[in-house]
């Protein structure tokens, strides 16, 4: 993104903070109007039916993925929530086969694939602000990220705990769980989440909006559960969340949420490759997941730190690593430099400034020395400049685990073999590990949908390339490289004491396919565990036909 992009897009964050405070204050008795208010193209409206020959069509078929392309016989633009209920109402008319779209990051083919012929499209529903009337803060599901904690930090100094990625649309990522940097601090974004608005369509076709909370006697309660980690485009139209700490107290808005840190302190580190023998490179990643281990419980006094660690293969030069802890902790510093001590004992290595981007992670100079930055300068920092996973011309590979344990040495022999295998020329390749657990960890896996509540670290195997005749070969290093690093469980991260599946955010079809998947364990336990039955007795209720389906959705139950 150059620096034009990223000040206008800066700029917009500025403006729907400003216009959601003033909504809030204007009308607030009517929550709807105060939407309504808050930002372009939201509230009441009806937005563009797209159609092949439409200078915007090329665009809107496909997201940010182009292994993943769309014929449809349009895409419409939906601004409202009765907007939505009527482009629902025209498709299932017409035996429409759609998919929906809120951010387009969607790593594999739920919204763009030949099957596809209506693409409801919520991109232009970016509101979000203070809903007075439900008691809670509002985010519609076309709103990126950054904009969402731009609008909530600057009117009321609150915040999720999001991913880092800017332009992630709302809609997908909270209905798939959501976590970030504040997640051993404060949960996933689900754990906030208090309502959400459906629009749902009936065996006979008729539409309608709920509105579902997690309050007890809510008859729609499970809706909401099912909207909290089973993922997007299974059971409606989300048109609005809604977001209340379950143990907030207060009169005032800014008590009902998560406080963002006033400043965080941070650092941001490249380790060359060329210090790295096979020896070295396994013991720094070893030590990663063993201060994880020691240090990933809910109470632990390091929940407020979190690190995202670039395993970048050795065709990019070097590793980076970005670590971030509330600065208002008491000892900080101590703790943060304790990390640090921890990771790279033993090996020897020289950490370096971060001068050019690594993976998901954007260069920042000047910060392997720790400094203390405010935190939403900190959110910018990390996540508007990151051209790797935000390239919207690249094709994408990329499979997930929960680890509960440590990596074996087996792990960590065909991780050193892939990542430095003479014939991979690709810079842009990684194993992401990502802080997990903490606060993450003090919620029952059947209290959301979102089962994974016992895994201390997070990771995602990616590589990113441009040209389609060098798919099978991406692809076949990529599957080559996780089947044997599971290869004691058959070729998946099953549910056991070392692994704890995968997360539906990023969805891989490979789990789906007996080739790649041996371990006769169901994709749906891979991704849902136990909750999978209860997702699919919300899925009969609310969309009995299956109208939502995709590669990977949710199957009605039976009966």
């Amino acid at each position: 993104m150059n620096a034009i992009d990223r000040r206008t897009l800066l700029g917009r964050g500025a403006a729907v903070a400003g216009g959601a405070a003033v909504a809030g204050a204007l009308l607030p008795a009517d929550a709807h109007a105060a939407a309504g208010a808050v930002g372009p193209g939201t509230g009441a409206g009806t937005g563009s039916t797209v159609t092949p020959g439409d200078s915007r069509y090329p665009t809107l078929r496909t997201g940010n993925n182009q292994r993943f392309v769309a014929t449809p016989d349009y895409v419409k633009m939906i601004r409202s929530s009765a907007d939505a209920e009527q482009a629902l109402a025209k498709a299932v008319r017409n035996g429409k086969r759609i998919s929906v779209r809120s951010g387009g990051h969607c790593f594999a083919d739920f919204t763009s694939n030949p099957d596809v012929e209506v693409i409801l499209d919520f991109s232009e529903m970016t509101g979000v602000g203070w809903d007075p009337a439900m008691r809670a803060f509002y985010v519609e599901p076309g709103a990126r990220l950054l904009n969402v904690y731009e609008a909530l930090f600057k009117g009321w100094g609150v915040t999720v705990p999001g991913g880092i990625c800017y332009s992630v649309g709302a809609g997908g990522h909270i209905a798939g769980g959501g976590y970030g940097l504040l997640s051993r601090a404060h949960g996933l974004v689900v754990d906030h989440l208090y309502a959400v608005e459906v629009v749902v369509a009936d065996a006979a076709g008729r539409t309608r909006t709920v509105r579902a909370t997690r309050e007890a006697d809510d008859p729609d309660r499970d809706l909401w559960w099912a909207h909290t980690g089973g993922g997007g485009g299974n059971f409606g139209l989300v048109t609005r969340y809604w977001f209340r700490s379950p143990d907030a107290r207060g009169p005032e808005p800014s008590d009902l949420l998560v406080k963002a840190p006033a400043t965080v302190l941070v650092s941001a580190v490249d380790i060359p490759w060329d210090g790295l023998d096979e020896k070295t490179f396994k013991r720094l990643v070893y030590n990663f997941g063993a201060w994880h281990e020691q240090h990933s419980a809910p109470d632990s006094p390091y929940r407020h730190l979190s690190s995202l660690f670039n395993v970048s293969a050795k065709a990019h030069g070097s590793l980076g690593m970005f670590t971030q802890i509330d600065a208002s902790v008491p000892g900080a510093r101590e703790m943060l430099d304790s990390f640090m001590a921890a990771v790279t004992s033993g090996t020897g290595v020289e950490l370096r400034s971060l001068d050019r981007g690594n993976g998901e992670l954007p260069a920042m100079p000047g910060l392997h020395e720790p400094r203390e930055l405010p935190w939403l300068q900190a959110t910018r920092l990390v996540g508007t400049d990151n051209p790797t996973i935000t390239n919207p011309t690249s094709r994408g590979g990329h499979k997930s685990a929960y680890m509960r344990r440590n990596f074996s040495e087996d792990q960590l022999t065909a991780l050193y073999r892939y990542m430095t295998r003479p014939d991979f020329t690709n810079p842009d390749t990684m194993l992401v590990l990502f802080s997990f657990g903490g606060r993450v960890n003090a919620v029952e896996e059947h209290a959301s949908a979102n089962a994974q509540r016992s895994a201390v670290f997070k990771m995602c195997f990616q590589t990113f390339w441009n040209d389609p005749a060098e798919d099978d070969f991406y692809l076949g290093w990529l599957r080559d490289l996780y089947g044997e690093f599971f290869a004691a469980s058959n070729g998946v991260p099953e549910i056991n004491d070392a692994t704890d599946g995968c997360y539906i955010n990023y969805p891989d079809r490979d789990m789906t396919d007996p080739r790649y998947n041996r371990s006769g364990t169901p994709w749906t336990t891979l991704y849902y565990k136990g909750n999978y039955p209860r997702l699919q007795q919300v899925k009969r209720r609310y969309d009995p036909s299956n109208r939502f389906r995709h590669s990977m959705s949710i199957a009605p139950a039976r009966s």
